[in-house]
């Protein structure tokens, strides 16, 4: 069972905390400094996609709020769909300028428009893209790292694809990042529940 099994509902769980989602916004200070995980500059939010004329103008209109919200940042959006039909909001800072503050607000911004449409129960994960830079668990050197919020659990896991490009993760790293992090952020405590999101476009 995956991730998407839990929005599609054939799995129960609790209504979502969106407020922990800015838990991210000081949490990556410690991952800068202390472990050398830096922002890589783009997010995404996850959603199912529904194939109506109000959905289609709901994301159009969640669109000129990101470019709204990160208009003085210069923070872009695009979209697109994947292979399991669930679509992908995604933010970009500005080359060289990461702001995982502004990253949050978009993305905040975009759930509470989807939530105010009425498409709340539609919402994925909120996806934030990092680079590790310190070698651990025999990784390269600038070797991706993702934070996933599951939006109806209200917590964060760490994912760390392999670095073969397979669809292989190192639990190994995701363990540390556990240790190192679940003091600065509500951190999923049901391991079982880390779904991997393959394919990620940021």
């Amino acid at each position: 069972m995956g991730l998407r099994d839990i929005l599609t509902g054939r799995h129960q769980v609790k209504g979502p905390a969106p407020d922990r989602l800015f838990a991210i916004t000081t949490a990556y200070i410690t991952l800068e400094t202390e472990h050398q995980i830096v922002p890589a500059g783009k997010a995404a939010i996850v959603f199912q996609a529904l194939a109506t004329s109000g959905f289609e103008t709901t994301i159009h209109e969640m669109e000129e709020v990101v470019k709204a919200t990160g208009g003085e940042s210069a923070t872009t959006v695009s979209t697109e769909d994947d292979s399991y039909g669930y679509r992908w909001m995604i933010l970009h800072n500005p080359s060289g300028s990461p702001s995982v503050e502004d990253l949050a607000v978009g993305i905040n911004a975009v759930a509470g428009s989807i939530e105010t449409a009425g498409y709340g129960e539609r919402l994925l994960c909120a996806v934030f893209a990092f680079e590790d830079r310190s070698g651990a668990a025999g990784r390269p050197a600038g070797a991706p790292v993702y934070f996933i919020y599951n939006y109806k659990r209200g917590y964060w896991y760490p994912f760390v694809p392999d670095k073969s490009g397979s669809e292989q993760r190192s639990t190994e790293r995701e363990l540390q990042l556990k240790a190192q992090m679940e003091g600065e952020m509500p951190i999923e405590p049901e391991i079982e529940r880390w779904f991997p999101l393959w394919g990620i476009p940021i």
